[in-house]
């Protein structure tokens, strides 16, 4: 075992797909001499040489569109967007060709490639350096959306979306990056699939659902209450789109009881679609209606004020303490 951060576990991912497959190349901006504004790619430039780690110029638009024809040529492009606001000018091509292609081709195209998305808050930075912008791609048939919040979820999962011949948004939590954990790295192969949830706590009375930044904050909560004689279990979404809708109508047919929490905005997030899917699978397990605990449906506030807009540990306790009030 390796005690490593969440990025060195996407470093490390990313090493390891490189050498398995010669065809595996990283690109965008800064990636290569800096090792990306994060240190996430550091040091495979140097290792792979300035053909498969490609800095790129300034423009969203170019890397995405240029990723697409290499991906047409037989290439595995992994293309880092810096930031998550920044990832717009390049959404006409992820949602018009990258997500469309291999439909409008009836499988006859693939397009292997993953983009990387560095999302959420709580880092001090302003509105679109911050956002949590998941649910625009949840929304865009074609696409597999994914996202970790530990450094073995990051190390594994990163080659599995590398090698997946679907495209992959790979969302990772920012402000987790220098977390740390035990890592198998010499492990055979990975524990899960990239799309299943886990049971990361056990707990019998309140269902809490979270993933990417918001799991440390759920776990948390489940310490919290347990010492209220609360028994919360915690499942971790890790594939956001295919849902793994069986392993949450599992826990709620379990508990009765469910809270979802996510740094996005309430207003069409993903929380709304788990809450209309429970409902419709477990109608008659539930004891209370699902509450969602989120970030406001406001623009993303200044860095002074972003610990009162993203969901902490009281404002998801309150939640639970409302479903338990039925």
């Amino acid at each position: 075992m390796t005690k490593i951060t969440l990025g060195k576990g996407i470093n490390t991912g990313l090493r390891r797909a490189m050498e398995r497959d010669p065809k595996v190349l990283v690109m965008g901006e800064d990636v290569g001499k800096l090792g990306g504004v994060f240190r996430i790619t550091e040091g495979l430039q140097k290792d792979f040489g300035e053909d498969r780690v490609i800095d790129t110029p300034l423009a969203e638009s170019g890397i995405m569109g240029t990723a697409i024809g290499m991906a047409l040529r037989g290439y595995r492009p992994v293309v880092e967007i810096q930031f998550d606001g920044f990832i717009y000018p390049a959404f006409d091509h992820i949602t018009s060709q990258l997500a469309k292609m291999p439909a409008r081709s009836h499988g006859h195209v693939k397009l292997p490639i993953v983009v990387r998305v560095p999302y959420g808050g709580g880092i001090g930075a302003v509105e679109h350096h911050s956002e949590s912008n998941e649910s625009y791609f949840l929304h865009s048939a074609g696409l597999r959306v994914v996202t970790c919040s530990n450094a073995e979820d990051a190390f594994w999962m990163i080659q599995q979306a590398i090698t997946s011949d679907d495209p992959v948004m790979f969302f990772e939590p920012k402000r987790r990056y220098h977390e740390k954990m035990d890592v198998d790295l010499d492990a055979g192969a990975a524990p899960r699939d990239m799309d299943q949830a886990v049971v990361a706590r056990e707990g019998t009375d309140v269902s809490l659902v979270a993933w990417g930044p918001m799991m440390k904050t759920a776990l948390q909560a489940a310490v919290a209450a347990e010492q209220e004689g609360t028994s919360i279990e915690v499942l971790e979404l890790r594939g956001l789109n295919p849902l793994d809708i069986g392993a949450i109508s599992a826990s709620v047919r379990k508990t009765g009881r469910l809270v979802v929490a996510h740094e996005a905005s309430k207003f069409l997030g993903l929380g709304a679609e788990i809450a209309a899917q429970v409902m419709q699978r477990c109608f008659y397990h539930l004891e209370a209606p699902v509450e969602r605990v989120t970030g406001y449906d406001i623009p993303y506030p200044p860095s002074k004020l972003e610990h009162l807009h993203l969901p902490d540990l009281d404002r998801v306790l309150d939640g639970v303490d409302r479903v338990l009030a039925y």
